[in-house]
């Protein structure tokens, strides 16, 4: 897919240029000084399991439209990203969760560069019930059931990952996010 040109400013409205800056072609606006860095786009999926079973959504929409995955989707501008999933899977699933940690994280450069960064859940309540928009079914899975499912690829990445964490993934670091500037630390 070819990249669309930022032909105004984000900023000020005036035309951008192509400049090179540190050896890359950026555009950058002629008035202001603004430099375009690039698209890119960050993504959330949540792995929560209750009874041994794993939540699943069906997707009603492409991509991956009829395909079971986990339940997941982008943050908004200013949301923090730990508000983004337990939003994500209640919003799409009418499931109560908890972030526990940070279990994967995918990078595919691409013209829109996306993040996807996979979080593991704590269920708290809730039954499933999809929202008969982005999907149009939502269940608890196990094993056995999942393999007769159509599940996407990355969401079976995703679920052997869950079962093979020997560590805690990354979890909040409570101290340095609450000495911060509304910041939020992950680590080991």
């Amino acid at each position: 897919m070819r990249e669309m040109a930022v032909n105004f400013c984000m900023s000020c409205g005036h035309p951008m240029e192509t400049r090179e800056i540190d050896g890359v072609e950026r555009r950058v606006c002629t008035a202001c000084g603004h430099v375009h860095w690039g698209n890119y786009s960050i993504g959330v999926g949540a792995l929560v399991f209750k009874d041994e079973k794993m939540l699943l959504v069906r997707r009603a929409q492409e991509p991956g439209k009829g395909k079971w995955t986990n339940p997941g989707g982008y943050i908004e501008q200013l949301e923090p990203i730990e508000q983004t999933i337990v939003r994500e899977v209640l919003e799409e699933t009418g499931i109560q969760a908890e972030v526990k940690s940070i279990v994967a994280v995918r990078d595919q450069p691409r013209s829109v560069h996306n993040v996807y960064i996979a979080f593991e859940m704590d269920y708290v309540e809730g039954e499933p019930r999809p929202d008969e928009v982005e999907v149009d079914q939502a269940g608890f899975f196990s094993l056995e059931e999942m393999q007769e499912m159509e599940l996407a690829s990355f969401t079976r990445w995703l679920l052997d990952v869950a079962l093979h964490v020997d560590k805690n993934g990354l979890t909040i670091d409570q101290k340095a996010t609450a000495a911060g500037n509304g910041d939020v630390y992950f680590r080991l």
